[in-house]
């Protein structure tokens, strides 16, 4: 039904803020009035030619640290098609993934993900890879990226949804921030033929399941969707398993991460109709609950905005991180914008936060003064201080007559 509703939806020229390149010369396309098949088929054309001329070789695909689905179902794409020219993909991330529908998408799939875990990452030899591709982000939001680098591994492809992070030296890049998921940059690509899915191949029924359940995310269930993704669900609608699918959005919440939505409902402020909720301490495998508070917070009566961060605790590593998610249903509300004027860059000029249409989040490692300490005084008081500067970060935007918020 969908599909034959979708077909009946008239054509539109795709946006054109679209940035491609090859061998490194990356540049915008000026504004165009060709047809979406026109300039879709040209950026297909140029994806081919670089996995043509790539072919057999290996490659690491590299996620953030803590992928989404969008994430996780786009580099599947990616690793589907790479195949049909030889060339071998290993999907890593660097993270956890602690968000229970993540968890079920990757145990019912079948999904291949593999954790390269921080402190496993000196024994790991990147020499047998050829090049790297990063697909829904640009390295900005990954520990793996410097061990890319050190190994002088070449961008070969980058494929993201979110605003260009900085200068990307790329064979291909497809960077369209008006796309409300990668997921859907994927779909039109095994659309246009780069691969023919099948009903009866499993390993593309369940990556179609895995780009549906991805593009529904990244959209808020289609609510946020534009013509785009209703074509790539449509699309998708052919081959994906129905059954499979409501398995992974019905795997349920832990009591841990109904302990932090709780955390997050007691300690809220609301100014000027921004939620900001501290949540204190996690554990590391616990920080997908942050995400999952904020898009319980917004949905309050007078709130467009939602703001939930907590101090995430690595054991393995013995190291801290502030992690914060927002969450808007604002439209004028730009969050990516938002969140990297409220928490600025690093000393290397990567941006602590960042986001897309209505999502967004920040990461700000603690440093020397991060670490497990067993006396729940200094716990405290650490908490307390980085709650009072975050709320003082924020507050220059939420209320900037008010010269921080209070605890």
């Amino acid at each position: 039904m969908m599909a034959e509703l979708l077909s009946l939806v008239p054509a539109k020229s795709l946006e054109t803020d679209v940035v491609v390149g090859e061998a490194s010369a990356v540049c915008p396309l000026p504004p165009v009035t060709v047809s979406n098949d026109t300039l879709l088929i040209s950026l297909i054309d140029r994806l081919r030619r670089t996995l043509e001329n790539h072919r057999g070789e290996n490659q690491i695909v590299v996620m953030q640290d803590f992928p989404d689905p969008d994430a996780l179902s786009s580099a599947w794409a990616y690793q589907i098609i790479a195949e049909q020219y030889d060339i071998h993909c290993d999907i890593v991330y660097a993270g956890t993934l602690s968000h229970q529908e993540n968890v079920a998408l990757v145990k019912l799939t079948g999904l291949p993900a593999k954790r390269w875990g921080v402190h496993t990452l000196k024994d790991r030899d990147l020499s047998v890879y050829q090049g790297c591709v990063f697909v829904d982000g640009q390295g900005t939001n990954s520990q793996l990226t410097t061990l890319v680098k050190q190994a002088k591994i070449p961008i070969i492809v980058v494929i993201d949804h979110h605003t260009r992070q900085g200068d990307l030296e790329a064979e291909f890049v497809d960077i369209r921030p008006q796309i409300r998921a990668t997921a859907t940059m994927l779909t039109q690509y095994i659309q246009k033929g780069l691969i023919s899915f099948n009903s009866s191949d499993t390993v593309h029924v369940k990556c179609a399941t895995a780009l549906m359940h991805g593009l529904r995310s990244d959209t808020n269930n289609l609510m946020q969707a534009q013509e785009c993704e209703f074509i790539a669900a449509g699309y998708l609608s052919r081959f994906y398993d129905a059954q499979l699918l409501n398995a992974v959005l019905q795997s349920a919440r832990s009591r841990r991460v109904m302990d932090v939505i709780e955390r997050a409902l007691k300690n809220r402020i609301i100014k000027n109709n921004y939620s900001i909720a501290g949540v204190g301490y996690l554990r590391y495998d616990d920080r997908d609950a942050i995400p999952q508070a904020a898009d319980f917070l917004v949905t309050e009566e007078n709130v467009h905005t939602a703001l939930v961060y907590g101090i995430v605790h690595d054991e393995d590593e013995d190291i801290e991180l502030v992690i914060g998610s927002m969450r808007t249903s604002k439209i004028t509300l730009d969050p990516d914008e938002f969140l990297k004027e409220a928490f600025g860059q690093d000393n290397q000029g990567r941006f602590f936060g960042g986001g897309r249409y209505m999502a967004g989040g920040f990461e700000i490692p603690i440093g020397f003064l991060g670490g497990f300490n067993n006396n729940a005084e200094y716990a405290k008081l650490k908490w307390e201080l980085y709650d009072t500067q975050i709320k003082q970060k924020l507050s220059h935007l939420v209320n900037p007559d008010e010269k921080v918020i209070r605890t």
